[in-house]
C-alpha cells in the first residue's frame, strides 16, 4: 500500500474530515484471549474434587478473559468455597456449552452447573473471534447475541445488574434520570453539527453517544474520549452519525463513587483533561475520600431505579460544592482507581456481596 510523505494513504479522509471524535485519538488496548481465571484453570487440571455428580451451584459470569476484576472475583470466592464458572466473549467460539431450558442448568465443558447469580461484563459482541464481514462471522456474533441476552435476562436464576440496562445503560436517559432525582447535570445537544450547537452558549465537551471504546477488530479497542469542542470551529461539516455536545461545567475536582450494594464507596479524581485518565493516567491523582448523605442518597435511588447493583458515578465537583452528574458506568472497572489511591475498599465490598448474595439464593432453595 503506497503512502504519501505526511504518511496518509491516498485517497483516505484527511484528519480534519475525519469524525470529530476519532481525531487525535491515540488510545489502543489490545485485550488478549489468555485465560487467567484461577477457578477455570484449577478445574481443568484436575485439581478439585468434582462433587457428586449433581448439579453445582456455582456464579456464572459472562465477560472476557481480560476482565481483571472477574478474575480476582473468581480467587475470592474460591477461598469461600464459592464454584464462578464463566462465558468470555473472546473465547466463546467452538466453547462446549448446553444450556437447558426446561430447567435453569448449563453444561459447559465437562461440568454441569445450576447457576445461581449471572453476572454479565464486558461481553462484548465485537470481541467475537471472527472474520468480521464474512457470513460466518455475521452468523456467529448475531447467534451469541440472542443467546447472551437471553442468558442476562432469565428469570429463573438471579443477576447482579438485572435490568434492560445490564449491558448499555444510554447517556441520555442516564441524564433525563439523574436530573429527575435531583441532580444537576451539564446543558446538553445531540447532533450531526458539532459546529454550530452549543449548549449554554459557551465553551463545550463533545462526548460519545455509545460507548468509550470501539472494537473494530476482536481484541483491538480503540477509544473515543471527550475532548474540547473548538470554540473556532464553526464548520456545518456533518458527523457521520450524532455526538453528545455539552456545555463545559468549571470545577474543582472530579469524584467516581461506586455503588455496591447499598454503600457508596468515594475516590476524588484530580486530573488536567477529560481524557487524561486513559492516555496519561500517571499523571492522575486518586485518592479515596467520603461525600455527603445528601448526594449519596441520591446516587442510591437512582442505582435502584435502574436496578444496578454493581456500577460507578461519575461527578464533577463545582468552585460552590455542587456536584453534578456525567454519567453511571455499570460494566466498571475498580482495581485501578483501587491501585492508584492504594485501597481495596471496592473489591471487599464486591466480593462480600457476591458471595452473601450467593448464599442467600442457596439457602432460599434456588441450589437445589
Amino acid at each position: 500500500m503506497t503512502r504519501s510523505a505526511d504518511g496518509r494513504v491516498p485517497g483516505a479522509p484527511s484528519e480534519a474530515a475525519r469524525p470529530l471524535l476519532l481525531q487525535g485519538q491515540e488510545y489502543l488496548f489490545r485485550s488478549p484471549p489468555k485465560c487467567l481465571d484461577f477457578q477455570e484453570q484449577v478445574h481443568r487440571l484436575g485439581m478439585v474434587d468434582e462433587g457428586d455428580g449433581n448439579p453445582q451451584p456455582c456464579v456464572l459470569v459472562l465477560a472476557r478473559a481480560a476482565d481483571m476484576e472477574m478474575n480476582e472475583l473468581s480467587i475470592a470466592l474460591a477461598e469461600r468455597g464459592i464454584r464462578m464458572a464463566r462465558i468470555d466473549a473472546d473465547r466463546c467460539v467452538d466453547l462446549p456449552l448446553s444450556v437447558y431450558t426446561d430447567q435453569p442448568l448449563v453444561e459447559l465443558d465437562r461440568w454441569l452447573l445450576r447457576p445461581l447469580l449471572v453476572w454479565r461484563r464486558h461481553f462484548e459482541l465485537s470481541a467475537v473471534p471472527v472474520e468480521p464481514g464474512t457470513l460466518a462471522g455475521a452468523y456467529a456474533v448475531d447467534q451469541w447475541a440472542s443467546v447472551a441476552n437471553w442468558l442476562s435476562s432469565r428469570s429463573d436464576w438471579a443477576h447482579v445488574n438485572p435490568s434492560r440496562f445490564s449491558t448499555h445503560l444510554d447517556r441520555l436517559t442516564q441524564l433525563s434520570d439523574a436530573s429527575s432525582f435531583g441532580l444537576r447535570v451539564p446543558r446538553t445537544a445531540v447532533t450531526t453539527r458539532p459546529g454550530r450547537t452549543r449548549p449554554g452558549g459557551g465553551s463545550c465537551i463533545v462526548k460519545t453517544a455509545g460507548r468509550h471504546l470501539l472494537e473494530p477488530r476482536p481484541g483491538v479497542q480503540h477509544g473515543l474520549f471527550p475532548r474540547p469542542l473548538e470554540t473556532s470551529r464553526a464548520s456545518d461539516a456533518p458527523e457521520p452519525a450524532p455526538v453528545i455536545v455539552q456545555e463545559y461545567v468549571p470545577s474543582e475536582t472530579e469524584l467516581r463513587v461506586f455503588v455496591v450494594g447499598e454503600q457508596c464507596i468515594a475516590y476524588q479524581v484530580d486530573k488536567l483533561d477529560p481524557a487524561q485518565l486513559w492516555v496519561d493516567p500517571d499523571a492522575v491523582r486518586v485518592t479515596r475520600t467520603t461525600i455527603p448523605t445528601s448526594l449519596s442518597d441520591k446516587l442510591l435511588a437512582l442505582a435502584r431505579h435502574w436496578r444496578v447493583q454493581v456500577a460507578a458515578f461519575d461527578l464533577l465537583v463545582t468552585a460552590g460544592g455542587d456536584h453534578v452528574f456525567l454519567e453511571i458506568n455499570v460494566n466498571c472497572d475498580w482495581r485501578w482507581f483501587e491501585h492508584r489511591a492504594d485501597d481495596n475498599s471496592v473489591s471487599t465490598a464486591v466480593h462480600d456481596w457476591v458471595a452473601l448474595r450467593f448464599k442467600e439464593l442457596l439457602g432460599a432453595g434456588r441450589g437445589r
